[in-house]
């Protein structure tokens, strides 16, 4: 059963503009559903759905990413296809508004999988994805963050699981880090298995939280381990979280389907805003 999940970040600030979270991972849910619906591809349905939280000022990715301690952008994004385990991810990248699209550039050309900084840029270039000014990336939300020194509410990451017609399951996660990083960290975003998975025996996995936490345990992957030995979606959701908290150190969350088309999440954060859409449901749900 064709099934898309999106979120919007374990960062999220629960006092502010939950509204306007709530229309924009919906809006990201229906550009994944748009695919799915027209028989479209799992992959495609994930990187259209991570574009427009990207392109949405709300979220922590692309447009409206955090900026590092000398006030700079650094975008990291990694996409996933169940199929054959095929994977592409970039890190450090500042002038391109569609990091998980570039994502996608590196998976499509089958040698590498993760490249960063001017190597990512390169692949822009060669590909045809299009180029910007960072400064146009940067909101004026982020630079009073920025200039004021606070690490509150930044937003988190953004990401997407979905199924598809053909039992294809795909993953994407992008983000603009954490605030004030120093120049040249990469977190788990840009890294398969810890920020995004996909394998279609099993399901695909979303995370967002702190970065360095979510490495440690390598979480996207240990949630499908949780979800093969108990074929329960919100165990392995709620397991993975728990390990998260108590063995990574840290704090976050994840979104995952399985490859029947269930979904499951959790978060040990405030908020964490999530949507899905199913052919069960005429419009997306937003459960926060």
């Amino acid at each position: 059963m064709p099934t898309i999940i999106v979120h919007g970040g374990a960062g999220a600030d629960p006092g502010q503009g939950r509204e306007e979270l709530r229309s924009g991972v919906r809006a990201a849910a229906l550009a994944g559903w748009e695919i799915l619906a027209a028989n479209g591809r799992a992959l495609d349905a994930v990187e259209w759905a991570v574009r427009a939280l990207e392109d949405h000022p709300r979220f922590n990715a692309g447009l409206g990413s955090v900026l590092t301690s000398t006030g700079t952008l650094e975008m990291d994004a990694s996409i996933m296809e169940g199929d054959r385990l095929g994977c592409g991810a970039v890190a450090a990248v500042s002038r391109v508004a569609n990091p998980i699209t570039l994502a996608r550039r590196v998976l499509e050309g089958g040698r590498h999988v993760l490249l960063v900084a001017e190597g990512a840029h390169a692949v822009a270039r060669a590909t045809g994805v299009p180029e910007c000014d960072p400064a146009a990336l940067v909101t004026e939300r982020q630079r009073r963050r920025h200039v004021e020194g606070s690490r509150v509410g930044v937003g988190g990451t953004v990401g997407a699981v979905a199924l598809d017609r053909r039992g294809t399951v795909a993953a994407a996660t992008s983000t603009g880090g954490m605030a004030g990083k120093q120049p040249g960290r990469v977190g788990d975003s840009a890294l398969i298995g810890c920020g995004t998975y996909a394998d279609n025996t099993l399901g695909g996995v979303s995370c967002t939280g702190d970065g360095e936490a979510i490495i440690r345990v390598v979480l996207a992957r240990q949630a499908l381990a949780y979800l093969k030995e108990a074929d329960d979606v919100d165990y392995a959701a709620r397991v993975a979280v728990d390990l998260l908290v108590e063995e990574g150190r840290g704090q976050g969350g994840l979104i995952l389907v399985d490859w029947r088309g269930r979904t499951g999440w959790a978060h040990s954060t405030p908020l964490m805003p999530v949507a899905l859409m199913s052919p069960a449901l005429l419009e997306p749900r937003v459960p926060f």
